[in-house]
């Protein structure tokens, strides 16, 4: 098994079986549960990563999960639109959000190397938390981030379900979600040529030169962008944004925190924090 987890072709086919398996059971769950919709939609979610959490047992890799968060909300919104007369703001809003979770998931294929390699946190985690790391494997690796996410496509599943109509509001929120999600790429094409060249203990160029997490920062403005452009076709709903509030908590306690304490081991680092700013060039952090 271990020679083929090296194989980079067997891989990505068994990552792209293992969600396969879980869109089908993830549809089954959401047709056959009574449920309100959202709640339906919650337990198909639900199930279908718990699939992943399976596989990812079976690979003894956490890493299998690593797609999810791009793959699942394509699907979402894909399922919703599917025989749906969709209008301009549906339509928008599928585009959106495919934008985003292509590019977010062609970068993790130029990143993915084979089932042999797992995502540092993640080794990290099971390293601190020993006879624990599956209770941590599957809630904070596996079902945290779903819910985030969910939360997070929330207010666009709604949105394409009732039919919403944009305003100008909602499209220059949808323009602010399209630039984050490029902002995303630039910064992810930059720290590749840095970590090809090598070239410095820091990434101090391009868009890292005025934030330590710009790519962080493209993800937490895409989820804003989708929330707001949604509220503002529909104030009724901003208990939605709940989403966006939790996909920030996410980075600015989990996600920077951890990445920080990494390279805060690196000679120089007091310095480099000192110079960059966490997020925003104009906050500090």
């Amino acid at each position: 098994m271990k020679k083929l987890k090296n194989n980079r072709v067997f891989s990505f086919a068994a990552v792209t079986v293992v969600y396969i398996i879980a869109i089908i059971v993830g549809i089954i769950t959401y047709r056959i549960v009574d449920l309100p919709w959202w709640l339906a939609l919650l337990a198909a979610d639900t199930a279908a990563t718990a699939v992943t959490f399976l596989f990812s047992v079976i690979f003894s890799n956490a890493s299998v999960y690593d797609p999810y968060w791009s793959v699942q909300p394509i699907v979402i919104l894909a399922a919703y639109a599917v025989g749906k007369g969709l209008n301009a703001f549906g339509i928008m809003l599928l585009a959106v959000v495919c934008f985003w979770g292509i590019r977010l998931t062609a970068n993790w294929a130029y990143t993915f190397a084979n089932l042999n390699h797992q995502d540092w946190r993640y080794t990290m985690l099971k390293e601190k938390t020993g006879v624990f790391y599956p209770v941590i494997n599957f809630v904070g690796i596996h079902m945290v981030p779903t819910l985030v996410v969910y939360a997070c496509v929330l207010p666009a599943a709604y949105a394409i379900k009732e039919g919403l109509t944009a305003n100008i509001g909602s499209i220059l929120f949808l323009c602010m979600s399209i630039c984050a999600a490029s902002m995303q790429g630039i910064a992810d094409i930059q720290m590749h040529k840095f970590r090809r060249k090598k070239n410095g203990a820091f990434i101090r160029n391009g868009l890292w030169k005025h934030s330590r997490h710009p790519n962080y920062l493209g993800e937490i403005l895409m989820w804003w962008g989708v929330g707001l452009a949604v509220v503002c076709a529909a104030q009724e709903i901003s208990f939605f944004l709940v989403g966006a509030m939790a996909n920030t908590v996410l980075f600015l306690a989990v996600s920077i925190p951890m990445a920080d304490g990494r390279q805060s081991r690196k000679e120089g680092f007091t310095q480099y924090k000192k110079e960059t700013r966490m997020l925003l060039p104009i906050a500090k952090g």
